[in-house]
């Protein structure tokens, strides 16, 4: 079963930029552990393990771009009298306005104001129209917050 990521166009050019960044490393990081195995015994040598860390952890992380922009939905939302995944959310709760958008999973992002359509609050939200309010259960209790505007 394929599992459909839910991107911004401009997530996903940045996601394509940092692909092409980690593939351009390769040749570097490959160099970098010819040179740390010329240091001698590979069964104490720091150098040769923290190159092999890094050509790990940079080879996974073009297996988790690769695999995310193979499964990539672009968002094209034309709705706007609704809370979906691209919108722009303005809730008022106990006389405080926050502004929220509404992002895929991949892009989520709490200290931006990025919401994931998946989290709590997201899932509250969802559906929701101009007017209606969502109840949020969070750790200090019970929020309600009250749609504001949609955009």
């Amino acid at each position: 079963m394929k599992n459909t990521v839910q991107i911004t166009k401009e997530k996903k050019l940045e996601l394509e930029q940092e692909l092409k960044d980690l593939i351009a490393k390769r040749p570097e990081i490959a160099a970098e552990i010819a040179i740390a195995r010329d240091f001698g015994d590979l069964s104490e040598n720091a150098e040769y393990d923290a190159a092999r860390e890094n050509q790990t952890r940079v080879e996974s992380r073009i297996v988790e771009i690769e695999n995310i922009l193979k499964n990539a939905k672009i968002i094209k939302n034309s709705v706007r009298n609704k809370v979906v995944v691209g919108t722009t959310v303005v809730v008022n709760s106990k006389g405080k306005e926050k502004t929220y958008s509404i992002v895929g999973q991949i892009e989520a992002d709490p200290l931006s104001n990025k919401i994931s359509n998946e989290s709590p609050l997201g899932k509250v939200l969802m559906g929701k129209k101009v007017g209606e309010t969502a109840e949020f259960e969070a750790p200090k209790g019970k929020i309600v917050y009250k749609i504001a505007s949609i955009s």
